[in-house]
């Protein structure tokens, strides 16, 4: 193999590579946060977090901010209830 060769395969091995990260990213912030369904039984809290990611309800349904890069999951707790 020459020495171009050589060069074209490391440069397209890394661009798979950075292609296979950027995808697994995506993946992690596009999926529905966990604490999505963090209060389903509890109907009168009506918006909570988990420390990464900040949820409500809204007559749409449960929407959910997207967590942040360096969080840390804690236990899930009501921030606001219905009528407060």
């Amino acid at each position: 193999m020459s020495e171009r060769a050589d060069v074209t395969a490391i440069v397209l091995s890394i661009l798979v590579a950075l292609a296979v990260t950027a995808a697994a990213v995506l993946l992690a912030v596009t999926a529905q946060p966990s604490t999505a369904g963090g209060f389903a039984r509890e109907p009168t809290c009506a918006e909570w977090t988990d420390g990464c990611v900040v949820c409500q309800r809204t007559p749409g349904g449960t929407v959910c901010s997207t967590p942040g890069i360096a969080c840390t999951r804690a236990e899930p707790r009501c921030l606001r209830r219905d009528g407060a």
